[in-house]
């Protein structure tokens, strides 16, 4: 048994303190849970549970939404899409985000043509009239990678938009 009283005892998570374990669990919440459902997911006590996630709306990293007598936590996501634009200005050039926009768009345009489709929506919509389970399943994958390109292009776009102003702010005065 660990001497840390902040260690769980149940050997699958003997690696992960209780709070590593809220903490890992929380940055997922992307439907508003409770801190009861945090303390089943992560096997920790509801007060453990709370006192993490209540940390990490202090750290603009969850959100508390009050709805009726319940309390719910999820991802802030204005924070976290903040966070995703300046990590993409710090680990990518002008150009590179600017290649990686062309692509994304690149095969949104090619799989419109391919599919005669407009939207993923449309394209999951067609497997109704597919028979053939390769093709279907082929459907199902691309739609679902043209959702995560549709969700992406917004975030490279905000990079590339105030590219400049960052990389200027980004600078540290020695």
């Amino acid at each position: 048994m660990s001497d840390d009283p902040d260690r769980g005892d149940d050997a699958t998570h003997t690696s992960m303190t209780r709070g590593e374990r809220v903490r890992a669990a929380a940055r997922t919440l992307r439907t508003p849970r409770t801190a009861s459902w945090v303390a089943d997911e992560t096997e920790v006590s509801v007060k453990t549970a709370q006192k993490y996630l209540d940390q990490l709306v202090e750290d603009n990293v969850l959100q508390k939404i009050e709805q009726g007598d319940q309390t719910l936590y999820c991802i802030d996501q204005l924070m976290a899409t903040y966070r995703e634009v300046a990590s993409l200005q710090r680990e990518h050039d002008r150009e590179e985000l600017t290649t990686a926009l062309e692509s994304m768009r690149r095969k949104i345009t090619r799989w419109q043509e391919t599919y005669n489709v407009e939207t993923p929506g449309e394209l999951r919509a067609s497997i109704a009239d597919r028979d053939d389970p390769d093709e279907i399943e082929e459907r199902r994958e691309i739609a679902s990678e043209w959702e995560h390109l549709a969700d992406r292009i917004p975030v490279v776009r905000a990079a590339l938009a105030e590219y400049d102003w960052a990389t200027e702010r980004d600078r540290v005065s020695v």
